[in-house]
């Protein structure tokens, strides 16, 4: 039950980190619909920590999911 309520907090907060994202990185990117001279931007400040914010908690959904099923 614990598990559980914990997976579905972990859940919400890397859909809010995602969502906070720049729009450019994701796959309108990859196909040309972020910036323009095609160069690649370094993240700085409060956009690298939710990107490391974002890596940190889906290594925990993924602890959480695989405890989940060994439980």
């Amino acid at each position: 039950m614990f598990l559980s309520i914990l997976q579905i907090i972990v859940a919400v907060l890397l859909i809010i980190l995602i969502l906070l994202q720049e729009r450019s990185s994701g796959l309108s990117g990859i196909l040309g619909g972020g910036n323009e001279s095609g160069s690649y931007q370094t993240r700085r400040g409060l956009e690298k920590i939710i990107f490391y914010g974002t890596i940190v908690l889906t290594v925990i959904f993924i602890a959480i999911a695989l405890l989940s099923l060994i439980k």
